[in-house]
């Protein structure tokens, strides 16, 4: 039936990637790839420090499996020291994905890539034979509007823009959330992961919340395997306003009060 691609779930700590559950799937399972998004993870939040990212890469560089270093939040940084993308670490292993979609405009689905001259070669089939190539118009309008603005400007801009719209939320959901629901406090990116009680799902609040105008994304699409409720969801705060943060938050920890009072 051909050729399909088989997943094996590496878990991840608020430090970076589960080290000791990698190595025994590198030694079961010997996979091709590992993806992984080392900046601000989506969904989470989470950051690879210095540590794991120099254990990774040597416990990597042991094998052949390739790195997919997916990198689209890293220059959204508004806390914290940068870290060396794994490409600097490994730069005969990995291949680096970059978007403009989060720094200039999510309406351009324009991207690049970075991979040594052996994988190159096959990456180019391989996207020929996916769409032949990225819209000309969108790549033509991203190269004319990094030639009339300066996009390290912008991009200092906007960080300072998400830094306080973050703060705004935790800020908010300190103020509205019952005790037993944490979240992630991420340095950069555009989200925060929230966990509720053991038990509760996220997908049931999904249903009161967006009875009140809130949405957001339940954890469930984020699992490759997870048995029963999920209890984990994401929010986003890129593109609303502080008011806008404050009412939904209130809302929705109304919402959470209601979901956890019928358990």
């Amino acid at each position: 039936s051909g050729y399909r691609a088989v997943f094996h779930p590496v878990p991840v700590t608020e430090e970076g990637v589960d080290l000791p559950a990698l190595q025994q799937i590198l030694v079961r399972h010997k996979p091709k790839l590992m993806y992984g998004v080392p900046n601000f993870q989506n969904p989470a939040g989470i950051s690879y420090s210095l540590e794991n990212r120099r254990r990774l890469a040597a416990i990597l560089q042991e094998t052949s499996t390739i790195f997919v270093e997916d990198d689209p939040y890293s220059e959204l940084r508004f806390a914290g020291t940068p870290k060396p993308p794994l490409k600097q670490l490994m730069p005969d292993s990995t291949v680096l994905l970059g978007s403009f979609s989060k720094i200039v405009a999510p309406g351009f689905r324009v991207g690049w890539l970075v991979a040594p001259d052996r994988m190159m070669e096959k990456l180019v089939i391989a996207k020929q034979a996916a769409d032949l190539h990225s819209s000309s118009v969108s790549q033509y309008v991203i190269h004319q509007y990094l030639m009339d603005n300066d996009i390290d400007r912008h991009i200092r801009e906007i960080v300072a823009v998400y830094g306080r719209l973050r703060q705004a939320m935790l800020d908010r959901m300190q103020e509205y959330f019952p005790r037993n629901v944490h979240t992630t406090r991420p340095e950069g990116g555009m989200f925060l992961w929230v966990s509720l009680p053991e038990h509760a799902s996220a997908t049931a609040l999904f249903d009161l919340a967006i009875r009140d105008r809130v949405a957001f994304v339940p954890g469930d699409p984020f699992y490759v395997r997870h048995a029963g409720p999920v209890n984990t969801l994401r929010l986003s705060f890129s593109c609303v306003s502080e008011e806008m943060i404050d009412v939904g938050i209130r809302r929705l920890g109304d919402c959470i009060r209601k979901l956890i009072g019928r358990e």
